[in-house]
């Protein structure tokens, strides 16, 4: 049997890889520290775990889910939009929920690209915004994000024939894996851009609520005309601490919104209404629970950034999102830097280069450790500078 071309062009997903290397290094007994993959380890709010018991429990909600969800849930995420953003939202046509972010982003190719089709995809960046391209047959032109032009793609720079095919345009602000943040200025060249090129833009926004300093990030959809041209993916994962729940949504131009959602018919049957419920308690509820997940995220933040620095990583303390973007020592490779750690100190760090070429040079720690692992992991950075000859020249073996 012969697989689909589609299939030979795809990437083995980054943390499949991750997660056997650490399975290997578990295998042989050594305790692995993990900075690799941003899922909270904080709990779920007690309240929305309530929700979802008592839901369980209702036969009504052991049946299929419809596609488009909950009409109490479509209305709850339009209420927490114009809430957070005071953007206005039509729950019956410009709200569709999802099984998490993740699949709505891959899924959103199939409504919009064919063979030969562009997507302008930011490097580095998630890997399924090429990911859904590819298994679309679609193309892949990739827009360096650098850290003169602050992590924000140079959309003039972008060739004429590129801009003819070109169907889609990704951003993702608060960024992973830069930890940059975007502000209106550049939300509003986007839509002016996109207007101008037919372009659909679709901007992954899951990380807006995990921030710091008293800064708050701001919404794609905030910018005039943006639902013109444009949807907003977000998820309940990384706000409400709720990855293994899957609740996500997109939200946004109305005929992206349907034409997903038909797509999404023919796929699946849409959410377990239990989880439905408790993603309704947790929007239409108090917001406390974020605030002092901040709080905890943003000490990790400062004590990571303190020992990176110290050892000789070049790091800045991100606004918002759950990542730490460190450049390399001198004379390492991201890929080199990242066996070193894992090799010698048990530490796992994500290499940029798992995010596209550009992220040569650095790698990506998440915030998202228990304090007592994220202490043995300082305390093992910390004796990295004193040892760190020696490891190199194990790499140059």
């Amino acid at each position: 049997m012969q697989i689909s071309q589609r299939m030979n062009n795809l990437e083995p997903y980054l943390f499949v890889e991750i997660n056997k290397k650490i399975a290997e290094k578990k295998a042989l007994g050594e305790e692995v520290i993990n900075f690799s993959i941003g899922d909270p380890d904080l709990p779920t709010p007690e309240n929305v775990i309530n929700k979802i018991c008592q839901k369980a429990a209702d036969p009504a909600n052991h049946r299929y889910p419809e596609t488009f969800g909950l009409p109490e849930l479509r209305q709850a995420i339009a209420d927490w939009y114009k809430k957070r953003f005071n953007v206005i939202l039509d729950p019956d046509t410009e709200v569709l929920p999802l099984h998490g972010s993740k699949e709505g982003i891959a899924h959103i190719a199939l409504c919009y690209i064919n063979p030969g089709d562009i997507a302008l995809v930011p490097d580095p960046s998630y890997p399924v915004y090429t990911g859904g391209t590819i298994l679309a047959g679609g193309e892949v032109h990739y827009l360096p994000l650098l850290p003169d032009n602050n992590f924000l793609p140079d959309l003039s720079a972008i060739p004429d024939a590129v801009l003819k095919k070109a169907k889609v345009l990704w951003i993702n602000y608060p960024n992973n894996p830069t930890g940059a943040v975007a502000e209106m200025d550049f939300f509003n060249r986007v839509v002016d851009f996109a207007k101008k090129n037919d372009i659909l833009v679709c901007h992954d926004g899951p990380y807006s609520e995990v921030s710091f300093d008293d800064y708050k990030p701001v919404s794609f959809l905030q910018a005039e005309g943006a639902k013109d041209i444009g949807v907003e993916f977000h998820s309940l994962s990384k706000s409400y601490n709720m990855t293994g729940w899957r609740v996500g949504m997109v939200v946004g131009n109305s005929e992206a919104v349907q034409a997903l959602n038909t797509v999404k018919s023919n796929l699946d049957s849409g959410i377990p209404q239990a989880i439905q419920f408790a993603a309704i308690e947790a929007l239409n509820n108090s917001q406390e629970a974020i605030v002092k997940h901040n709080t905890i995220y943003q000490r990790r933040r400062d004590l990571l950034i303190e020992v990176l620095n110290d050892i000789g990583l070049d790091a800045k303390p991100p606004r918002a999102g759950l990542y730490i973007w460190a450049k390399v020592p001198d004379g390492y490779t991201s890929v080199e830097f990242t066996n070193d750690l894992l090799d010698n100190l048990g530490i796992v760090v994500t290499p940029g280069t798992g995010y596209g070429a550009y992220g040569e040079g650095y790698v990506r720690l998440s915030l998202t450790i228990p304090d007592a692992n994220l202490v043995k992991g300082l305390s093992r950075l910390s004796g990295w500078k004193n040892n760190k000859d020696k490891y190199k020249a194990k790499i140059r073996r």
